[in-house]
């Protein structure tokens, strides 16, 4: 069942002005975005995604794919301190199945840029929660920080930290590797042999001895990383216990204050993760001052592994019947401002709701 424009445009009008009244500044942002930026934010994944044209004076460029990284260009270009966004307009996601998924739709959203992180956290899950509550949506919350700072706390080389920071958002690529740096899985069979060879023979010597070079790579690049690869199969595995609280933090499902009391219980054998906790327990208050229930608000660590990358701490949708998309999502992406800001950064975390999505489940 699907509802009219007509309808769409009266929710997202609806939610943009409740957004306004919570004390937002409107914002526009143009339809048509520089590809480089987006690219170097999400990396090459977001080809697959998104309209792609080339401008003949301002190189590749993107139909709109979200409002986010505009908003923060424009926030970090000259905004207040602190400050909240609202806007409401088109996004465009290219689609590769006939499965009815949109190409095109409005979507409404809000961001604030504000320092007391645990405070806007729970502003803004507390408004969107409240601007659709009739609709009675199942909430899911996590926070991707948690994970990350296990991860940066583990004991092992730079380079393994590295390639699983660089996969939390690919969940079996985690999984993959993190079986295989705790050494509960095989090195795989091609790599094995690989291995072997350069373990035989220096890996100038088997540069020089594959023929001519195909590609970009320099044969001290191709050196280099045969190196790091026999590096990195002399690592030892991860400490068993270190690896054991890793694949528990991926599992945590529990109500919000019950995942606190358990992530308080590991935080002694993992110390790193200790910060990240205190800063959930400010949210998990700062949430119950504004009338959510944190004892039933269900928390999942792994939450939000599957969406855009730039999140890096509290993440959060809410559902409506299964077989539709996320009515609202958001999280914190505190990395994001450092990145556009050209040295500048300021805590930030924002959301965005699909009017259409809305409107769909009033008329049914």
């Amino acid at each position: 069942m699907t509802a009219d424009k007509t309808a769409i445009r009266a929710e997202a009008e609806r939610l943009y002005a409740a957004f306004l009244a919570a004390g937002a500044q409107p914002v526009e942002t143009d339809i048509l975005q520089p590809a480089e930026t987006l690219l170097d934010l999400y990396g090459e994944d977001i080809r697959a995604r998104a309209y792609v044209t080339a401008d003949p004076l301002h190189g590749e460029m993107m139909l709109r794919p979200d409002f986010t990284v505009p908003v923060v260009q424009a926030h970090m270009a000259g905004g207040a301190d602190p400050a909240r966004y609202a806007y409401m307009g088109e996004v465009f996601r290219r689609q590769e199945h006939l499965d009815g998924r949109a190409r095109e739709y409005l979507q409404v959203g809000y961001e604030v840029f504000d320092r007391n992180a645990p405070e806007a956290d729970a502003e803004v899950f507390a408004l969107f929660a409240g601007a659709l509550a009739d609709l009675n949506l199942r909430p899911a919350t996590g926070d991707i920080g948690i994970l990350t700072a296990a991860v940066r706390g583990l004991s092992t080389t730079d380079r393994r930290k590295a390639a699983l920071l660089r996969h939390i958002w690919r969940p079996q690529r985690f999984r993959l590797l993190l079986d295989r740096f705790a050494g509960r899985a095989p090195v795989p069979a091609a790599r094995a042999q690989l291995l072997e060879r350069l373990a035989a023979d220096a890996p100038e010597a088997l540069v020089a001895a594959a023929g001519p070079l195909v590609g970009l790579r320099s044969p001290e690049d191709i050196a280099a990383r045969a190196a790091a690869l026999l590096e990195d199969a002399a690592t030892p595995p991860l400490k068993a216990p270190e690896a054991a609280l890793l694949y528990d933090l991926l599992s945590l499902q529990a109500p919000a204050q019950a995942a606190l009391a358990h992530l308080r219980g590991i935080a002694p054998m993992l110390p790193a993760i200790e910060p990240a906790i205190e800063t959930f327990a400010a949210r998990l208050s700062a949430l119950a001052a504004r009338g959510v229930d944190v004892a039933s608000l269900p928390f999942e660590a792994s939450h939000g592994r599957t969406t855009l990358e730039y999140y890096d701490g509290f993440v959060f949708s809410l559902h409506g019947p299964a077989d539709l998309p996320a009515v609202a999502s958001g999280g914190r992406y505190d990395a994001m401002t450092s990145v556009l800001g050209q040295g500048r950064s300021i805590p930030a975390v924002g959301a965005i709701v699909r009017p259409e999505l809305v409107a769909r489940l009033r008329k049914a």
